[in-house]
């Protein structure tokens, strides 16, 4: 095939569907949720009632399928309407990923026929989820967690503490990351689906956190909790495994979420440029303001493409693989985006009368949460060394 051929035959357009659902999300992100965000965001208030609307718009069961009660989206679908979320308020981006990515994802791939059909119906009809990995003393090392999971008859008891947990005060159904054979390493970990209201589960103080804030997270304390023995998640040791295989679908919606928040600071650098006057012109006449912009467009491009990329590649052998490079670029680039964004609206951009700043605030855990930047570097190295 020459090079003409190859590029001829590389399509780069989205489906009917998928313009449809780009438009249909659009439309809600700017009359439903825009509003009211900036509010939300000094408040630091639960987006409760839009949560509800998404539900009724089947966005909360993007990744549920459709025997399920779920849409039964394809990635590519999710991340188009992750990326849109995120765009107006990357708070509301996050729930909706979390939910689908690292709660109805696992339950939907790894468990049982019985589980599914307990858990999933919930999760589409708009039940929040979690996904409790982290722990005060394991972040990035995750193989290092110390939660401890008994057998004890038809119980599994739960022991041990989990931090960071987003969603957590409004999840109905949690994936829990405990260790089952302390003896056993990685082999000796399993997952577990445990309802929020689990005899023994109680949930922590609301962290405080610089961004995101209408997005709630906390710790989960396990105290003698008790599930049933069928809400193991796989079989006993596979947790580790889950967990991996759950970070590898996660990154899509972190990536895609560093998109939508990339696509807004394109927006509003751009609108201020036109605005904004200086000695006489438009800022956006000086040749400064236009490399800026030009370099985050640029950027822009780039970073959709890849996590569309990494999106149509799910099932493929390299799939961890491309994740990680979406999310380690796209997540890097929004950083870059939004800090020239800001440049551009110079003092203004420190305001927090300007949307720019809480996009600035927003945008800085993308490239920490759900795996590092440094751990997505190894994480690709290995695939490409092993």
């Amino acid at each position: 095939m020459t090079v003409a051929e190859a590029q001829e035959s590389v399509d780069f357009s989205l489906s009917e569907d998928q313009e449809l659902l780009r438009e249909q999300v659009r439309r809600f992100a700017e009359e439903r949720i825009a509003p009211g965000e900036a509010e939300r965001d000094r408040e630091h208030r639960f987006p409760a009632a839009i949560v509800a609307e998404l539900a009724e718009l089947g966005l909360l069961g993007m990744l549920v399928p459709e025997a399920y009660g779920g849409a039964g989206l394809e990635p590519l679908a999710y991340t188009i309407a992750i990326e849109e979320l995120s765009r107006i308020s990357p708070s509301i981006g996050v729930t909706v990923s979390v939910t689908s990515s690292v709660c109805s994802w696992p339950i939907a791939r790894f468990g049982t026929e019985a589980l599914k059909r307990r858990v999933l119906p919930e999760l589409a009809a708009g039940a929040l989820g979690g996904f409790a990995l982290s722990e005060p003393g394991a972040g990035s090392d995750a193989a290092s967690l110390t939660t401890r999971a008994v057998r004890d008859g038809g119980d599994w008891v739960l022991d041990g503490e989990k931090a960071w947990i987003t969603n957590a005060g409004h999840a109905r159904w949690f994936v829990v990351v405990a260790r089952t054979d302390p003896a056993a390493g990685k082999r000796g970990i399993s997952a577990f689906v445990v309802p929020a209201d689990a005899p023994g589960l109680a949930v922590g103080a609301r962290e405080e956190k610089i961004g995101l804030r209408s997005s709630h997270t906390a710790a989960l304390v396990f105290d003698g909790c008790r599930v049933p023995a069928g809400n193991l998640l796989g079989v006993e040791g596979q947790g580790f495994k889950i967990a991996l295989a759950t970070l590898d679908h996660s990154r899509l919606g972190i990536a895609a979420q560093a998109v939508g928040i990339h696509q807004r600071a394109l927006e509003l650098a751009t609108a201020y440029a036109r605005d904004r006057v200086q000695f006489g012109v438009p800022i956006a006449r000086h040749q400064a303001v236009q490399f800026q912009i030009a370099e985050i467009a640029t950027a822009l491009a780039a970073a959709r493409l890849l996590t569309y990329h990494a999106a149509l590649a799910e099932d493929a052998a390299d799939a961890g693989r491309r994740a990680s490079q979406a999310k380690l670029f796209a997540s890097e680039a929004a950083n870059r985006a939004v800090w020239l964004a800001q440049q551009i609206h110079g003092g203004n951009g420190f305001s927090e009368e300007y949307e720019i700043a809480r996009l600035y605030r927003d945008v800085r855990v993308t490239t920490i949460y759900e795996g590092t930047s440094e751990m997505q570097r190894l994480v690709i190295a290995r695939h490409l060394l092993s």
